[in-house]
């Protein structure tokens, strides 16, 4: 007799990859929490509900610096979903999982559609498709919006609301203005660059690299600018 190891009670378990923030820490911890914690009083809701990635390669560090460095992030509604580059000996229970084999490029493929921004409260969700280098928007991206597309450029034919956020993994063009947060080169592409046609952004980043709106010099503000990387320093000059 066969049996059928397939009921209504089977547990379905799937595979699925999504787009989370890598944190870099440096020693002393001490510093760099104050460095984060800059970041988090100044860009308000930066880390709100992001899966975050710890990453401590090369980190002289043991396992109770990790365990107080972790609990350090959760005070901070700073939640690490796993850890990259660990030693085993510094994991252990209960700690967030070790990880390794993350890919810089997302796992999905997005519609080679343009694709259209209309409801204020929620992401723009890629469909899956033959695989394209950019992403054009034809609408303002508006206060709670978050687009990501880390397969390439984005180009947003309006503005980008302050509240409202671009993550991509290639070059980010605005053709209007941008009060929100960019971040270019998010995958690891430290020659992607931001140009706007109205510069008031809350928060600018390439390759991990961030400025924060007083950060950028004043003549700036209010200005068409592109914005790119040069030794670790995000550069800024005003478009013709």
């Amino acid at each position: 007799m066969t049996k059928v190891l397939t009921d209504a009670r089977s547990i379905r378990i799937k595979g699925r990859s999504f787009l989370a923030v890598m944190l870099s820490p440096d020693l002393p911890f001490d510093d760099w929490l104050i460095r984060l914690d800059d970041l988090a009083r100044r860009s308000a809701g930066f880390f709100l509900g992001r899966p975050v990635v710890l990453d401590v390669t090369d980190l002289p560090i043991d396992r109770a610096q990790l365990k107080e460095l972790i609990a350090e992030l959760s005070t901070r509604n700073v939640s690490i979903m796993g850890i990259e580059g660990g030693r085993p000996s510094i994991l252990g229970p209960g700690m967030p999982p070790a990880l390794k084999g993350g890919r810089p490029v997302a796992d999905f493929e997005v519609s080679s559609k343009e694709a259209s921004v209309e409801e204020p409260s929620k992401p723009v969700v890629a469909e899956p498709r033959p695989v394209t280098q950019s992403l054009i928007i034809r609408e303002p991206v508006r206060s709670g919006q978050s687009v990501m597309f880390p397969e390439g450029d984005v180009t947003i034919i309006g503005s980008v609301a302050s509240g409202a956020e671009i993550v991509a993994g290639g070059s980010v063009h605005i053709y209007g203005a941008l009060r929100g947060r960019v971040m270019a080169g998010s995958v690891g592409n430290a020659s992607a660059r931001i140009f706007c046609r109205k510069l008031e952004a809350e928060l600018v980043a390439i390759d991990g690299i961030y400025k924060m709106a007083e950060d950028l010099a004043p003549e700036l503000h209010g200005q068409a600018v592109q914005l790119w990387l040069e030794d670790d320093t995000i550069m800024a000059e005003k478009l013709n």
